[in-house]
């Protein structure tokens, strides 16, 4: 499974930015497909997920002014991020995961997803 992530940039407190994570052939319908981040000198955050029926899982820091989103013909998933706060600032990663738990407290972990992406820069300036 091949992840790339791009989209990331420098963008103004309050603004917007659209992620996008191509995915090998096939991979998103598969899959649980989700978003970490990683802020220097901190552990990498669960930020959104999606899973294969569709449901949809966000962390509270982002939750409200987030969308995941997915297209299976494209093989593609986005995460659109509103209202950008300084705190968002990381290197966005995206993943997929082969297996999925039960409930949804197990698609919150990086442990959880099998393969990842190489990360995009997001900083937001204030």
């Amino acid at each position: 499974v091949q992840l790339q992530a791009s989209g990331g940039g420098l963008v103004q407190a309050g603004g917007s930015l659209r992620l996008s994570c191509a995915a090998s052939v096939r991979t998103v319908s598969r899959y649980t497909m989700g978003w970490f981040r990683q802020a220097p000198g901190k552990g990498r955050e669960f930020v959104t997920a999606i899973t294969r029926s569709g449901s949809t899982y966000y962390s509270d820091s982002v939750k409200g002014r987030s969308i995941i989103s997915r297209d299976v013909v494209k093989n593609t998933v986005s995460l659109e991020v509103n209202n950008l706060k300084p705190e968002d600032t990381a290197v966005y990663y995206c993943a997929a995961a082969s297996s999925e738990g039960y409930g949804s407290t197990w698609l919150r972990y990086s442990g959880s997803f099998d393969y990842w992406g190489q990360g995009t820069q997001v900083t937001v300036s204030s």
